[in-house]
Formats: C-alpha cells, structure tokens, sequence
C-alpha cells in the first residue's frame, strides 16, 4: 500500500465547530523519558518526528502538563514555534507527578489554574485551544473542577473544553456546567470499555479522542490480533488498527504516539486504508 499525507486524504472534523483538524492527530506522550518521566533520551529524535507529523499533514498534535512533567509541551514549542495556523494543540490538567509511572488527581482550582498557566508558557501561546480535565479529582467537586476553565475561558487563555477518562453520567453532569467539546478515554479495537462513551459522542457531536488507540503497540505487533487481515489489506497492523478506528464514528480522532519518524510515517498512511464492511466485520468480532 502506498502511504500518503493525512492532510491529502483523512477527512477533518470541527472542535467546538470551528477548529478544523484532520482526524488522525499525534500523541505526544511517548516523547518523554521511561515512566513518561523526564526528558527523551534521543533529544533531536523527539523534535524530528514532532516536525515530521505536521509535515505529513497532522494538524491536532495532543500532550499534557503532566507528560514529564512539561517536557512533551516544551519540547513541541521547541520544534514547532512559531505554529502553523491550522494546527491545534490540546493540553491537559489534571494529574500531578511524583515520580515514573505514578499519578496522583489533583483538581483544586488554584492547581488546575497555575497548571493551565504553565502550559501557557511552557507551549508558548497566548490561548490554550482545548483544554482538558486530565482526571476527575473525587475529593473536588466536578463543577469546581471545571469553572476553573470557565474562568480561564472568560480571560481568553482557554478556547475550548474536554474532559479525559469518564463516564456518561460524568459527561452529562460536566455538560450542565459548561460547554464540552471532546473526550478522551480509554478504547482501542481489542479495549472498547468506553462505547457507551463513544456512543454517547457520536450522538452528541463530541470529539471522541481515544488514548492507546493501537493498545501501547500491542496492535501493531506482526503475530497482533489483527495481523491475519493486515496482510490481507497489504498493510501493517498498526494501520489496520488505526483505520477501523476512522471507521468506527465521524468524531473519532486517534492520536497515535511514537518516538519513530519511520513508525509515525506508517501510521500516517492509514487514512488512506479503506476497510470493507466485510473487514470491519472481522474486525470488530475481534473485541
């Protein structure tokens, strides 16, 4: 199969209904240090596949102020600033770290607000594009959490309003607070613990932004789940992966990570692998 750009072939969807992306973006999680802690230890690899993505027409490049903590954001403004003016970046808060591999909910106001200040300089903009609830803090109450964005938004430092890892019921009582404009959880072609969530956006118009959309590379292995129909398709299981998830709802945006130009490329081209409904069928009996 022959790879090609996104921007040439995947089609786009509108956050908040005016920022345009193409649907599949980049993660930039994976940039960091082992534990998602510190910084990469190949530098310049992490800034050459952050310029490869939107070279490759990726226009929703996705981090967080805990991915390091900060490195994932500094080393995109690094890479990339002055920004492009179709690209759209969404941050998180959320989480704090106290060390590799742990995270700890922190949703008190004050933190969230300082926190959304930091990725303000730390990604060099004056306005966050989307801004999203990282975790819900169970100790603070979900409309605390999320008018402190609202108070943020009323400044002009916040465009828009997401929430990460939640429930329906969650969704629903953050949609009586405020305006929200996308979701990110957990779900994958083996992992679909959130299809009522996905559902749920897909009637409602949300973005749906599915975290370890190829399962932490599990995926994309060559004896994967969905390794059979890939070498049918002559493609690699991490686009198969990639593609059933386009085809699952309009809102769907993946955002695969990789510290790869080569594997960033390869996920790149399944914006251009049609799947049959014979091959979606297949596909989704792998569940």
């Amino acid at each position: 199969m022959t790879l090609q750009t996104t921007q040439s072939l995947s089609d786009t969807f509108r956050l908040g209904g005016e920022l345009e992306v193409h649907r599949l973006g980049y993660g930039a999680m994976q940039l960091t240090g082992d534990g998602v802690w510190g910084p990469p230890e190949d530098h310049d690899g992490a800034l050459a596949v952050l310029r490869a993505a939107v070279e490759g027409g990726v226009d929703f490049i996705d981090t967080a102020d805990s991915y390091g903590p900060v490195v994932s954001e500094q080393l995109i403004a690094e890479a990339l600033h002055p920004y492009p003016d179709d690209l759209v970046i969404a941050t998180k808060a959320g989480f704090t770290r106290t060390g590799p591999g742990e995270w700890v909910e922190v949703g008190r106001p004050s933190y969230l607000k300082q926190q959304v200040e930091l990725s303000l300089r730390n990604l060099r903009v004056d306005t966050i594009d989307l801004i999203q609830l990282h975790r819900v803090d169970p100790e603070v109450p979900l409309a605390d959490q999320l008018l402190a964005f609202v108070d943020l938004r009323e400044q002009g430092k916040v465009r828009h309003i997401g929430l990460s890892e939640v429930s329906v019921e969650q969704l629903e009582q953050a949609r009586a607070v405020t305006e929200i404009v996308s979701v990110q959880n957990l779900y994958n072609l083996t992992n679909r613990q959130s299809q009522d969530v996905l559902d749920y956006a897909t009637r409602g118009g949300l973005a749906f932004i599915p975290w370890f959309p190829i399962a932490t590379g599990d995926l994309a292995a060559p004896d994967s789940p969905v390794a059979d129909i890939a070498r049918e398709l002559d493609a690699s299981p991490s686009q198969v992966a990639l593609s059933w998830l386009l085809h699952t709802s309009p809102v769907v945006l993946p955002i695969p990570g990789t510290k790869s130009v080569d594997h960033l490329r390869e996920n790149l081209g399944a914006a251009s692998l049609q799947l049959t409904d014979e091959d979606i069928a297949r596909l989704d009996a792998l569940a």
